[in-house]
């Protein structure tokens, strides 16, 4: 039985502010979203420099360059993932974050709304401990007053989860958001049909 869902920071509940760009200004698919991949190749393969690079999407979007420049490589909440976890999991599971992290992600990182989602945090320059160190899986569950098999693990590294599994946790690689949420609800409709 799963009591609780913990997720990792870094590519999961923060994705590189890349991401919600494009789906604001560009979109997933198309000729506009083609015509930037192929920019983004070109600067790839040196053929045009970071800023002709940068001058040459934002002008093909039509935004400010400094307002692309600034989405680029800059972490943020993944805010899809916040809403989902809000609205489909937090009434029913316990929340967790293990991350490898050296600041205070939930005061520097998530607003308000965000870190209360969370029921629990183990982070890695709190413990000194780094995953997929089997202590940090142990403290977020105590924290979370669940065991390790009532535990389902969300992480974009693949390595990690296949760890937190063979701890007795169950796990879902995160790819992309589509993907993770499909993923998750998969896992807990078999786990809830396992139970009856």
């Amino acid at each position: 039985m799963i009591k609780a869902i913990v997720f990792d920071c870094f590519g999961v509940l923060a994705e590189d502010g890349w991401l919600p760009f494009k789906r604001q200004y560009i979109g997933e698919d198309g000729a506009l979203a083609d015509a930037v991949a192929d920019l983004g190749k070109q600067n790839e393969y040196g053929l045009l420099s970071n800023h002709e690079y940068f001058h040459a999407v934002a002008e093909l979007i039509g935004v400010e360059e400094q307002l692309f420049r600034s989405a680029v490589g800059k972490r943020v909440p993944n805010e899809p993932l916040f809403d989902f976890i809000s609205t489909e999991l937090k009434p029913n599971y316990k929340i967790g974050l293990l991350s490898n992290a050296n600041f205070d992600v939930l005061h520097n990182l998530f607003n308000e709304q965000q870190a209360a989602v969370l029921d629990a945090s183990v982070l890695s320059y709190e413990t000194q401990l780094v995953k997929p160190d089997p202590k940090m899986f142990a403290l977020i569950a105590q924290k979370l007053q669940v065991e390790l098999d009532e535990c389902l693990f969300i992480d974009d590294v693949e390595r990690y989860a296949l760890d937190a599994e063979a701890l007795g946790m169950q796990s879902v690689v995160y790819k992309n958001l589509e993907q993770a949420l499909q993923d998750i609800k998969i896992k807990l409709s078999t786990a809830k049909q396992k139970q009856q």
